[in-house]
């Protein structure tokens, strides 16, 4: 499996929510994803309503572990 590429080796991309530790789907269909570090829920990925909102990347993006199934 090929090593993902930090956020730092992609400096015109935001993270990506869906490898985040902090992303949740809320299953409510008015704003189905979370941010758990942020405290908010958005119709939008929250890094993306973070760069409309703020004019920035999202800074506290956290990758997930990787885990390997035997």
């Amino acid at each position: 499996m090929p090593d993902m590429p930090a956020v730092a080796d992609q400096p015109n991309r935001g993270p990506n929510c869906w490898q985040c530790r902090h992303f949740a789907i809320t299953h409510i269909p008015s704003s189905p994803y979370a941010c758990r570090s942020m405290g908010f829920q958005s119709r939008l990925l929250p890094s993306l309503e973070v760069l409309r909102v703020d004019g920035q990347f999202c800074r506290l993006f956290l990758a997930k572990e990787i885990t390997i199934k035997a």
